[in-house]
């Protein structure tokens, strides 16, 4: 009658995780998981910096902080093992200007109760370190590093014995009592035991598909990047000081594992939830993010930082202005075009960005519902959690 155990909708790399903890913590468990590209990681896994972030950010005790911490050193382990290109090079949240001095001693100390080694720079060390980044303070973080998110997705799919679908997108969820029967776009039906919603950008669609009210919807931020055309010009990974009231870091300058460095991202409003471009809309999906009073509330209180983050993305020297804060020696020439990626923001009908992991259940369901960043750092020990929830349901 099944078809299988255990039906993952989603082949990013928490869906892929997922697999690869239910092969591994039940043994026999039969897994399918649906992917409606034809390769995995094609969307928010395989278009971020591939950073393996620290913990440093999170508030204590939250899901985010937990798992990043645990996350990194496993995402460390996870490579090494596997032969994953990688590499721990630390990082620099660079502040400056005095204003920004509270929020970067707030930050040392938040570091600190997550149990993350943070040192505090003045100007000469950070010289040390990053030869033409400019700041009056800064604190290093020996834990953040990076790696090639794509190959570990591919890795964690090959690893997980889970039979994959590849160019199936699911469009339909029939939930009974004995289970849950998913029909893809090409035609065919699935049915499971159980239903793990890990469908990122589409996660909520996802859920209301299965007759949940997800209570949130996905707005989707487009994060623009440049890449330096120089790229000697930094050693490693350089941060600003973030402002808490928001889910995103700011322009950050980081090497990735190919040599080249991403600057980047911003963040602004997609037009459509793989809208990776000003030229991408999708009427249907731009209607929903508007018709969500959610959507509304967050332009009228953040306004003034939307117009900014607007501004950076039309204008390559307002974007250049802003990296030359921290590396003043750029130029606007200086920097070339590189691929956009999408963040999957879960936003609340208030308008309250959802700031931590959302995993909710349902019966013969699990939903992810938010698991932007740090979501690829920590998706060994969130693949873990998901996997425990399911196989709960069974």
């Amino acid at each position: 009658m099944f078809d299988c155990d255990v039906l993952v909708v989603g082949g990013g790399i928490v869906g892929l995780s997922t697999a690869y903890a239910l092969t591994r913590r039940a043994p026999g468990t039969r897994v399918t998981v649906l992917e409606k590209e034809h390769a995995p990681a094609r969307h928010q896994t395989g278009r971020n910096s591939g950073v393996i972030h620290s913990g440093l950010y999170y508030r204590p005790g939250s899901l985010k902080a937990r798992y990043a911490v645990r996350g990194a050193a496993e995402m460390v382990k996870f490579c090494a093992e596997w032969g994953i290109p990688h590499e721990v090079t630390g990082k620099l949240v660079v502040a400056t200007s005095r204003e920004e001095l509270p929020r970067l001693h707030a930050l040392v100390q938040r570091g600190r109760e997550n149990g993350i080694p943070v040192r505090e720079l003045g100007p000469a060390q950070i010289t040390e370190y990053e030869p033409r980044v400019r700041g009056i303070a800064a604190i290093q973080v020996g834990t953040t590093g990076i790696c090639d998110y794509g190959a570990v997705a591919a890795r964690l799919a090959e690893a997980s014995g889970a039979r994959i679908l590849y160019g199936a997108e699911a469009v339909a969820v029939d939930r009974r009592a004995w289970g849950v029967a998913v029909r893809t776009a090409d035609g065919r039906i699935v049915r499971a035991r159980v239903l793990v919603n890990c469908a990122g950008l589409h996660c909520d669609e996802v859920a209301r598909l299965a007759g949940d009210d997800p209570g949130m919807r996905i707005v989707p931020f487009r994060g623009e990047y440049y890449e330096l055309a120089d790229p000697s010009l930094v050693r490693g990974l350089v941060y600003p000081v973030p402002d808490p009231a928001f889910p995103f870091l700011g322009v950050h300058l980081t090497r990735g594992i190919d040599g080249g460095v991403h600057v980047g991202p911003n963040a602004v409003p997609a037009l459509a939830r793989e809208g990776y471009g000003w030229s991408v809309v999708r009427p249907r999906e731009l209607v929903g993010t508007l018709a969500w009073p959610g959507s509304w509330a967050i332009a009228r209180e953040h306004w003034r930082y939307g117009a900014g983050e607007l501004r950076r993305s039309l204008s390559k020297r307002a974007f250049t202005e802003a990296v030359r804060r921290m590396l003043p020696v750029v130029e606007e020439s200086g920097l070339r075009p590189a691929a956009a990626g999408v963040r999957a923001q879960a936003v609340l009908r208030d308008g309250t960005l959802v700031d931590d992991f959302l995993i909710r259940e349902a019966p013969r369901t699990v939903h992810v519902l938010n698991a932007p960043s740090p979501a690829a750092t920590a998706s060994l020990p969130i693949g873990r959690d998901i996997a425990a929830r399911a196989l709960a349901h069974l």
